[in-house]
C-alpha cells in the first residue's frame, strides 16, 4: 500500500496521524561497547528530551525477556528522515561505533497516554 493511502486512511478514520521517527538500535561488536558508551548515550538522550526532541526511549530485552544484549529503540520527533538520522548519527552509541541504527518512519495513530498528578503529595505516575 503507498504510504499516501496509508495517510489518507488515517485521517478518514480521525486517527491522530503523528509522523515520528523509529530508531532501532543494535551492538555493533557486543555489550562491551555499548556498556563504556552508555553514560554519555543517557546524557544525550536526556539532552533530547530537554529539548522536547525525544518522544521516548529504552533497552529491549531478549525475546525470552531473561536478558538485555545492548539493544534500544528511540521515537524521535523530527521534521524529516535527514532530521532524523542527524539526531541518531550524533548519539554516541552510533558516532563512537558501539552500536548500528536502522529509522523507520512511524504514523502514531492510537494510544492511550495516562498521568496522575497527586498536587497534596507532591508526585506524578504514568500509567
Amino acid at each position: 500500500m503507498p504510504w499516501a493511502d496509508m495517510l489518507k486512511y488515517s485521517a478518514e478514520q480521525e486517527l491522530l496521524a503523528k509522523p515520528l521517527y523509529l530508531v532501532l538500535s543494535t551492538p555493533a561488536h557486543g555489550l562491551e561497547r555499548v556498556l563504556e558508551v552508555a553514560d554519555e548515550h543517557i546524557d544525550y538522550q536526556r539532552e533530547l528530551e530537554s529539548r522536547g526532541v525525544m518522544f521516548a526511549a529504552g533497552p529491549l530485552a531478549t525475546l525470552d525477556q531473561q536478558n538485555w544484549e545492548g539493544d534500544g529503540a528511540f521515537v524521535y520527533r523530527a521534521d524529516s528522515l535527514a532530521t532524523a538520522k542527524a539526531i541518531a548519527d550524533a548519539d554516541p552509541m552510533h558516532h563512537k561505533g558501539a552500536r548500528t541504527y536502522e529509522i523507520r518512519l512511524w504514523l502514531l495513530n492510537e494510544g492511550n497516554l495516562g498521568i496522575e498528578v497527586q498536587l497534596s503529595r507532591n508526585t506524578a505516575h504514568i500509567k
